[in-house]
């Protein structure tokens, strides 16, 4: 036991899974999963956010420019080219989704291609925030209300690629659920897909009324009709599009 833990009686009581030091829960190949129910966490509001930024590589060209300055001075007053900043910042678009069915057989996908933002008190149950196509630091994020966790069936959470270059092996990116009570749950796509345009990143599941929570962090090189393929959901699946574009 670490000397820290005796200076905050019972901090691991109830959630003795998550970390002393971050009080998270990190989901890994050795510990893919986690029981909300368990954890006292199978209400309220549970938050999903996708939050991604540049793999420290890219950021190589960048240090590789400061060993030049020191060597040559002068080159600090010549500009930095603005092309490698735009191919390492702006083809980096990933979109959160979630397919989801419910416990009367109802099927669907909550997503920004085509608008399909769901709802949160109604049918599914689940609620899309918004369409964050810059990876600013708040990410984006889908809301699912536990209160109804009764008609939740499953819920598998993906991140796709939309219209840009495949770019998973140059970005890192965690998905973190913010359960109403416990610690967080983190998971990190830590494998390189250079070609892959979707990940199917952990299943949510009511197994027998309790809510387990599963990593998956499967790279596939189609997209949602792929995911739907693997996992079973038998839907049909068409060109969509975002607001704003076609």
């Amino acid at each position: 036991m670490a000397f820290w833990d005796n200076l905050v009686p019972n901090r691991t009581a109830q959630f003795d899974s998550g970390s002393a030091v971050t009080n998270a829960i990190d989901l890994t190949r050795r510990r893919p999963s986690v029981s909300l129910t368990k954890q006292g966490a199978a209400t309220g509001n549970l938050r999903v956010n996708l939050s991604w930024k540049m793999r420290t590589s890219d950021l190589d060209g960048r240090s590789r420019r400061s060993g030049r300055l020191l060597r040559h001075p002068l080159r600090f007053f010549q500009p930095e080219p603005v092309q490698a900043h735009t191919q390492g910042v702006a083809t980096v678009d990933l979109d959160i989704g979630c397919l989801y069915e419910l416990s009367n057989g109802a099927r669907g996908v909550v997503q920004p291609l085509g608008g399909f933002f769901g709802d949160l008190n109604d049918p599914p149950y689940v609620k899309l925030s918004g369409d964050d196509r810059f990876g600013s630091p708040s990410g984006e994020t889908i809301f699912v209300n536990l209160d109804h966790r009764d008609d939740i069936k499953r819920l598998l959470f993906f991140v796709y690629i939309y219209d840009q270059t495949p770019a998973f092996d140059r970005t890192h990116a965690t998905m973190t659920l913010y359960p109403s009570n416990g610690p967080r749950i983190e998971i990190e796509l830590d494998e390189r897909a250079p070609e892959a345009r979707s990940c199917a990143v952990f299943l949510l599941e009511n197994v027998k009324g309790e809510l387990v929570v599963r990593r998956e962090v499967k790279f596939v090189y189609g997209f949602q009709g792929e995911l739907d393929r693997m996992y079973g959901w038998g839907m049909q699946w068409g060109r969509g599009f975002k607001a704003g574009k076609a």
